[in-house]
């Protein structure tokens, strides 16, 4: 049971809780940590083995809270240290795991540190973020290019230097090469663990060392219609990823591993991010990691999951994956790949992600809302917050859509608060909301509920095999075993817009016990109906 307990991630479902956007409890229009206290019995209902809150720490809220000024207390927008720890012995309560973010790449330019670090080069923290000079004629250090758009370098006059910054330009860039930094940020990491936190989603961590060399980037060469932003034309070959990154990791594990039952999970961001996901997670540095494969791609096919499957399988000792189809930085997926914007088709798909997501070998992050199958929200310019989608419309889809109040009743405000909310509310979701779908046997959210309580329940989904079956030419077929003989399940889809004939060896042996668009019980037919799939078990072992 302990060897259980220590590492209860090894096929756990996350639920990931964006705090601005679940519940508003004390009426400013933003949620907050006793909004997501008050819904623990809701979130613990679904199934699910823990929870990610994305950042509540204090902020100037330029990026939402990804801009931190103080790593150790909670913005008083969403509550107190108390409230923080209230919830997080409430979901103990509950057998929820609490997950927080660790932002380590770059802090608000209104942190304490930085405030010291701007004002001379003699400080006791000067060299606590990234400085350099600038070239003869005064231009910027190298050619580097910022995420949000624009020189990734911002003038300080008294310094008379310029600082680094990856993404806005009141994100400084934290120094990790400077051991006194890394011994900071893992005293806060001590800090949160001591309080009881299960683990870490480690934000943006392969921007968080620099070639120190300050060499150029070169070119990308992508082609025009491809650029949205200048970051897109150049490969970031020296501002991030730098060779020195594993090191600090095995750090930051030495700490973990000095608690029970922690886990880590890396975001990493880039067109080629699988040697760094499997560096990042080799022996003795974090648990599992993560990319964008899924939460960007415009279309699900079954040679794409496959492809993105067989290259982050986790075969290593503790190269162990983890997949997300949405979060709070992308468009939600029912909108992403269904056939249409109409509602049926939008649950179809909705369910389908879903029968998929939780058939994955790895570690599983849920946002909140793929359980009702919300569409992605569609926002007005005038009510746009997001800095990137503000800075680069109409040209980029931004986060704001992904980001809009949890919907829990029919109501027009859909029960988030009591005064407009600081996103609308998009007019779709109320009557996708909790209340709407919870005695609806056919819905989206009860459809999850008994998918994560069949994973539950099927060890061989847990922390099974997979293995692919071969001979399936259709490109939008995907059939995979999880698990072995005979304790395994069969996990059949049809992704493509017309029916696919295809059915196992043997169809009598098996009985379907979750289906989605097809007979929900017995054998599987010969046929698989477009945007469907099922789970099948093997008959005498059910």
């Amino acid at each position: 049971m302990a060897a259980v307990a220590e590492n209860w991630w090894r096929g756990g479902v996350i639920y990931h809780i964006y705090p601005r956007s679940f519940l508003d409890t004390n009426g400013d229009g933003i949620g907050d940590l006793p909004g997501i206290l008050r819904r623990l019995d809701y979130v613990a209902s679904l199934g699910v083995d823990a929870v990610w809150l994305s950042p509540f720490f204090t902020s100037p809220m330029r990026d939402f809270g990804y801009d931190v000024s103080n790593y150790r207390d909670v913005d008083p927008m969403f509550g107190t240290l108390e409230d923080f720890i209230a919830l997080l012995e409430a979901a103990h309560e509950r057998d929820l795991k609490i997950i927080i973010d660790q932002v380590y790449s770059h802090t608000s330019e209104d942190h304490p540190w930085f405030r010291e670090s701007r004002v001379n080069r003699v400080n006791p923290r000067a060299d606590w973020y990234v400085w350099a000079d600038a070239k003869p004629d005064g231009t910027p250090p190298t050619n580097w290019q910022s995420v949000f758009g624009g020189p990734s370098w911002q003038w300080e006059g008294r310094r008379k230097q310029y600082y680094m910054h990856n993404f806005l330009s009141s994100q400084p860039d934290l120094n990790l090469h400077n051991p006194e930094v890394q011994d900071a940020l893992l005293e806060v990491a001590r800090f949160w663990l001591e309080l009881g936190v299960d683990g870490f989603r480690l934000d943006a961590i392969n921007f968080a060392m620099h070639d120190l060399e300050l060499k150029d980037n070169p070119p990308s060469e992508w082609p025009p219609e491809w650029v949205t932003r200048p970051f897109d034309m150049q490969i970031h070959r020296y501002n991030r990823s730098d060779a020195a990154i594993p090191q600090f990791l095995e750090r930051l594990r030495s700490v973990l591993d000095a608690y029970d039952a922690r886990f880590s999970v890396a975001e990493v961001f880039g067109p080629t991010p699988l040697v760094e996901m499997q560096t990042f997670t080799s022996p003795g540095r974090i648990h599992s990691a993560y990319n964008f494969d899924f939460l960007y791609a415009e279309k699900l096919t079954g040679d794409h999951v496959r492809q993105c499957i067989e290259a982050w399988a986790g075969d290593q000792v503790e190269s162990w994956p983890s997949w997300a189809f949405s979060n709070h930085d992308a468009p939600r997926s029912a909108s992403r790949w269904a056939r249409s914007a109409e509602p049926a088709d939008l649950k179809r798909q909705a369910k389908l992600n879903l029968l998929l997501l939780l058939a994955l070998r790895g570690s599983l992050f849920l946002y909140q809302g793929e359980e009702l199958g919300l569409p992605q929200s569609d926002v007005p310019f005038e009510a746009l917050q997001d800095p990137e989608a503000i800075a680069n419309w109409p040209h980029t889809l931004g986060r704001d859509g992904a980001r809009t109040p949890f919907p829990w009743t029919e109501d027009r405000d859909a029960g988030f608060s009591t005064v407009p909310p600081w996103l609308p509310v998009d007019h779709r979701h109320p009557q996708l909301s909790v209340t709407s779908q919870e005695t609806d046997p056919k819905s989206v959210l009860n459809f999850l509920r008994r998918a994560l309580a069949l994973r539950r329940a099927m060890p061989a989904l847990q922390d099974g095999g997979m293995t692919f079956i071969e001979g399936a030419a259709d490109e939008d077929l995907l059939v995979f075993l999880r698990g072995t003989a005979p304790d395994e399940t069969l996990c059949t889809y049809n992704f493509g817009d017309h029916a696919i004939t295809w059915q196992p060896e043997d169809p009598e042996a098996w009985e379907i016990v979750l289906a989605t668009g097809s007979r929900a019980h017995g054998p599987p037919g010969s046929t698989i109906p477009p945007r469907s799939g099922y789970w099948a078990v093997r008959r005498r072992y059910i």
